[in-house]
């Protein structure tokens, strides 16, 4: 790949969308596929039987070591064992009678849902390479068998064929950020509102990330970050700020550790600039840090952002206390628009008579589109709402004229 390439993209936990550099450039997930193939499998057959045949715990060697923990079982699902022994789950329990082509389809299906339907690929070139230089992978595969690490009636030549799709499965940042939202919202993705993985899936997924995910620099990333993160030796990674928004990058360029530079920089400079680290804000401790989810609007601000919600929302008693408050009823987001636009627009009747009749708010004003409540209630087949408008603006335009 070019070393040159450099991506971001995020995404958050209601759908705003952000990118930059090389976002569309696409790239194999490599190690990015081992959490999600863990949570499909957890989804599908359950921490207790995945548990069974592999650990939790951070191995402490490197990631394509040949070693098992003291009970024969990889240490986790983010070391290549580890992920081996998740694929001949697919292939003996939730797979049975599929071919390893079929089986890949039901995993990269649940990965394009997790990414909003967004670009998921396949790279076969990548995959006829990792045939013909995974021999390390093939001894891990038939240390494991010789350790009775597998399912039974697993075979082990199909079982490392899926494990190396699973590898060359495709994304490119745009796509991969909403996977990684996907996970901080809890398993349903922001884009389409549709639950992939349920909340305690994703809980374990994240929690085996948080420890494991960054190769033998977990530990320190864990420290200096705090946040569930997966690197890859093809350069990409996710980090996954949870309820507030997932974030991926593309720089191929990767260390000793095998995670991307600039990547694992951008994340360390990413927790320096704002208070995402999970235990930033203990007690009364002061951060110099920017808050990105602390409002900065004072407490008027806050008061017009609740008139306006209770107007939308038709609560009439509500208005009325804003109103007996003394509160300036006719106060305007910055949009320009008003309690009487947002209670004409949602066609609450009775809202809109107490904002003309007892607030005598002008009836006609207009947001930055030159839209007014009497319009709005016309577009949105208010009839009533219209209807009363329309009368009540007749009524005082006459007493006007008599008053003139």
């Amino acid at each position: 790949m070019n070393p040159d390439y450099w991506g971001i993209g995020l995404c958050t936990v209601d759908g705003q969308r952000f990118s930059l550099g090389d976002c569309t450039i696409p790239f194999s997930l490599q190690s990015c596929s081992k959490p999600l193939v863990y949570g499909i499998a957890m989804q599908q057959l359950g921490s207790e039987i995945v548990h069974q045949y592999v650990g939790h715990e951070p191995s402490g060697r490197n990631f394509n070591e040949v070693c098992l923990d003291l009970d024969n079982k990889p240490h986790n699902p983010m070391i290549n064992t580890g992920a081996i022994v998740v694929c001949s789950l697919f292939q003996t329990m939730v797979g049975t009678g599929l071919s390893t082509e079929k089986q890949l389809g039901v995993i990269m299906e649940h990965i394009r849902k997790m990414a909003g339907g967004e670009y998921i690929g396949y790279n076969n070139t990548v995959y006829m390479s990792e045939l013909k230089t995974g021999d390390r992978n093939y001894s891990l595969g038939y240390y494991m068998k010789d350790h009775a690490c597998f399912p039974e009636n697993t075979d082990l030549q199909e079982c490392m064929s899926l494990y190396f799709r699973t590898c060359c499965v495709e994304a490119n940042c745009e796509s991969l950020s909403v996977i990684a939202a996907t996970m901080a919202n809890g398993g349903i993705c922001p884009i389409t509102d549709q639950r992939i993985l349920d909340s305690h899936v994703v809980r374990d997924v994240l929690s085996i990330m948080h420890t494991c995910g960054m190769y033998n620099y977990s530990g320190r990333f864990a420290f200096e970050v705090g946040l569930p993160a997966k690197s890859s030796v093809s350069g990409a990674m996710i980090l996954v700020v949870p309820n507030v928004m997932g974030v991926s990058m593309f720089a191929p360029p990767i260390d000793h550790y095998g995670n991307s530079v600039k990547c694992r920089t951008f994340c360390e400079e990413l927790l320096r600039e704002y208070t995402f680290h999970p235990y930033e804000q203990l007690g009364h401790a002061i951060v110099n840090k920017k808050h990105p989810l602390k409002s900065h609007a004072g407490l008027d601000e806050m008061s017009i952002i609740k008139l306006l919600f209770y107007a939308a929302m038709g609560d009439l008693l509500a208005l009325k206390r804003f109103y007996l408050m003394g509160f300036d009823m006719t106060k305007t987001d910055y949009d320009g628009r008003t309690p009487l636009h947002l209670a004409a627009a949602e066609g609450h009747l009775e809202c809109v008579k107490f904002l003309l009749e007892v607030c005598k708010v002008p009836h006609n004003p207009s947001d930055r589109w030159g839209h007014v409540p009497k319009g709005e209630a016309s577009a949105f087949r208010r009839t009533e709402v219209f209807n009363f408008i329309r009368d009540w603006e007749i009524e005082n335009n006459l007493s006007k004229s008599a008053d003139q």
